[in-house]
């Protein structure tokens, strides 16, 4: 209950304005899930005070008295920030501060003002990311990327009423995580016990305050060295934990002298020098799990194969039946780090299944990832068939192997992944008989049938028969065969569009009821589930491509639907006006923070925005056109305006092409008028996109909202769709490129082109 709902209240109840503003100020109001803001915090009491002098102290102070009169949950969070703090020679100055100040008076920030009540918590993930983005290997020290969280969080699916650890925990994620799964499934997160430490002091406040953010009060977040003295404690012992999931800084020296619950280390001391800690942060998660829960930590592969003290905690941790699961991930995933890193799966004490008795599941999973720029990226289908694997703890060629701990004795407790799932692709087969005769191996065909039959195709219709052994190219050449391959792919796409489209009138009316229901984890499962279940039947792509497509799809519009469920289909194209018409608010002032190229790609994200060609199609249309038009007249001025070479001097006649000076003159004219019809149209934009919004009735703003929403989801599904059907027909391409040339066809080329040669050296004399 905020301030002004307690005096609402009281007014309401026949007490005075002035009583009730009294009976506001009783701390005991704020108890719970709430703060109590004093006055000098107030924000009314900070924009007036930012007018005068020593912005940064009045700042200082209001947080201080922020974190005196709510101590319990900000206790050394807000201390550490200093707005007088001197950097260099440098200071904040007011002006600065002021603007600051100004900029966030410009709208009102309660829950009730938000698309959807998570909102201050999902921007301040966002800037946590971004942040780590920013610091190289810093950022790798308090973030670890989502995907490689929701992953990991699958693995040990955290349920109600569980206790969820992070000994190791950075900024947060891990834990917030773990709610966010049980909400996702539907369930009650409120009984959830949340537990971590963290070394480093300020990610340690911002671990604090991310669970603010995400109303999140009663997590217990500690700071301190976790090997050295772990802060978790029940009657002076180890407290223990359901679940406990942790990516601990990698290769680090630590002593051993002075640490406290030295029990936890039962299997051994990894040396205290050469950076070997991994598997001493590994043992404090073994020593905290109950007798029943599961643990999943990241750790460098070097703990996987290392011998010495290593190896003899790794042969304890095995032989006692304590490690279930090493999933080998990609390289260049986290941040600050480029090297491939690994999962453990680790268990208590409690006996496992006798399927699993003894044994190791490895998962070799360093090709699933998609590539960017500076930093891979673990995507929901990669995450879908790493946790599917984990739980079906069977064999898949290539990707995963149930070991038994005898193999591993064998092998001294090496656990390198690539002993035991190699999934190194075969060499390109080489037919040399094909090479030399022509004829396409029948043996290879077979080998990539699967890729063809997934879109109805029979790869044997695409050749002729030879022999037992051989195909040969169709006499329409296979040019002619490669140029007919996406029409025969065709039908099976048309079919996935239509099992798309029945799928979304289906389900859709989820979306259509949720601003009744609110319910928007049980459409989420409705959606992920149903999508997968009436898909897969058509045979083009497997249950983890259509898992990864609409959980990847959740993921981008789960605001979205979040402001559905909460404010309607009216709260959600306002929401996308909003944040398009935010862009272009960025002015000449913003200069100071902006400069000119970022405004103007905020600008291009904002007529870009999904809702645009949905809402003003006409409009983009037309500018499309006319920066056409200006880009083809302002590259033949370009062209005009080329001086000629010394050589082209030379002759007494122009060229053909070359413009006289009234020509170029006219062709500046046409320029100069097309460049300001492209800025006419653009300024045309907000007022085009308000008028077009204003225009819609509220079956409208409905139908627009699902469209986008089915536009998202379907050019997804296409470009997973074009993946699978380039498989196919790369195959074809270079079975062409192998064998559609034989060497006998080059020598009789050769001799052709030697004959010839022969011919005009004799005529020449030569010969």
């Amino acid at each position: 209950m905020v301030r002004s709902e307690v005096v609402e209240k009281r007014v309401a109840e026949g007490k005075s304005r002035e009583e009730a503003e009294r009976m506001a100020e009783m701390r005991g109001f704020y108890r719970g899930d709430k703060f109590y803001v004093p006055p000098e915090a107030r924000w009314s009491h900070i924009r007036n005070e930012s007018r005068k002098k020593n912005v940064g102290d009045m700042l200082n102070k209001a947080l201080g008295a922020l974190e005196e009169e709510n101590v319990a949950a900000l206790e050394g969070v807000l201390e550490h920030i200093d707005f007088t703090r001197k950097v260099g020679q440098s200071t904040i100055p007011d002006k600065r501060l002021q603007q600051l100040v100004d900029h966030f008076s410009r709208v009102r920030l309660r829950n009730e003002d938000f698309e959807f009540p998570d909102l201050l918590g999902a921007a301040y993930e966002y800037l946590i990311a971004q942040f780590a983005d920013s610091a190289g290997k810093k950022g790798g020290e308090f973030y670890t990327p989502r995907g490689v969280v929701r992953m990991m969080v699958s693995l040990v699916k955290p349920r109600p009423g569980m206790a969820v650890y992070d000994p190791c925990a950075g900024s947060g994620g891990m834990l917030i995580h773990a709610k966010e799964y049980i909400d996702e499934h539907g369930l009650d997160s409120r009984d959830l016990t949340l537990a971590g430490q963290e070394y480093n002091g300020g990610t340690w406040a911002v671990s604090k305050m991310n669970m603010i953010l995400h109303g999140v009060l009663n997590a217990l977040l500690e700071n301190d060295d976790t090997l050295a003295e772990p802060k978790h404690l029940n009657g002076g012992e180890l407290a223990r934990f359901d679940r406990v999931l942790t990516n601990p800084p990698f290769s680090l020296n630590y002593s051993a002298t002075d640490m406290k619950h030295k029990e936890r280390f039962k299997y051994g001391y990894a040396p205290e020098t050469g950076k070997k800690a991994d598997l001493m942060f590994a043992q404090h998660v073994l020593a905290v799990l109950t007798p029943d829960g599961i643990g999943a930590t990241v750790m460098p592969h070097g703990v996987l194969f290392r011998g010495g003290k290593e190896q003899e905690i790794r042969k304890g941790i095995i032989q006692d039946d304590r490690l279930e699961a090493v999933i080998g991930l990609a390289p260049n995933l986290f941040y600050g780090t480029g090297i491939p890193a690994c999962i453990l799966v680790l268990r208590g004490t409690d006996p496992r299944p006798a399927a699993r008795h003894n044994k190791v599941l490895f998962i070799n999973a360093d090709r699933e990832f998609t590539a960017g720029r500076a930093q891979n990226y673990l995507d929901p289908q990669h995450a879908e068939k790493i946790v599917a694997a984990y739980e079906s703890y069977e064999d898949i060629p290539g990707f995963a192997r149930v070991v038994d701990i005898e193999e591993l004795r064998e092998n001294d407790f090496n656990l390198n992944i690539r002993r035991y799932v190699d999934n190194t692709p075969p060499p390109e087969p080489q037919d040399v008989r094909a090479h030399l005769h022509g004829g396409i191996p029948k043996s290879e065909v077979k080998a990539k049938a699967g890729l063809f039959r997934a879109f109805g195709i029979d790869p044997a219709t695409l050749f002729a028969e030879r022999d037992a052994d051989y195909f040969d190219f169709l006499p329409e050449g296979w040019q002619a065969t490669a140029s007919r391959l996406p029409g025969l792919a065709a039908p099976a796409e048309a079919r996935l569009r239509a099992a798309f489209a029945e799928w979304w009138v289906r389900h859709s009316k989820r979306l259509i009821e949720l601003p009744d229901t609110h319910k928007v984890m049980e459409v989420r499962a409705d959606l992920l589930d149903s999508f997968v279940t009436e898909l897969l039947p058509v045979g083009i792509l497997d249950r983890f491509e259509l898992a990864g497509v609409v959980a990847a799809w959740w993921g981008e519009a789960q605001y979205d639907i979040k402001t559905l469920g909460l404010n309607g289909f009216e709260g959600v194209v306002e929401g996308w006006l909003t944040t398009i018409e935010s862009a272009f608010e960025l002015d000449e002032e913003e200069l100071e923070y902006w400069d000119k190229a970022k405004i103007a790609s905020e600008k291009r994200k904002a007529r870009d925005h999904r809702v645009v060609p949905a809402l003003i199609p006409d409009y983009l249309a037309e500018l499309d056109e006319a920066e056409a038009a200006y880009a083809e007249l302002n590259a033949q001025l370009k062209a005009a305006a080329v001086k000629p070479s010394e050589e082209d001097e030379e002759v007494d006649e122009p060229a053909e092409d070359q413009l006289s000076e009234a020509e170029i003159k006219a062709l500046k004219s046409r320029t100069a008028a097309a460049k300001k019809k492209v800025s006419a149209l653009k300024e045309h934009f907000l007022p085009r996109l308000r008028m077009a919004v204003g225009a819609l009735d509220e079956s409208s703003r409905r139908d627009l909202v699902l469209e986008v929403l089915r536009l998202q989801l379907s050019t997804r599904l296409e470009s997973r769709t074009a993946v699978a059907r380039r498989l196919f027909e790369t195959a074809f391409h270079t079975w062409a490129d192998k064998y559609a040339v034989t060497l006998r066809h080059l020598e009789a080329q050769r001799d052709a082109a030697t004959s010839q040669l022969n011919i005009y050296l004799k005529e020449l004399g030569y010969a």
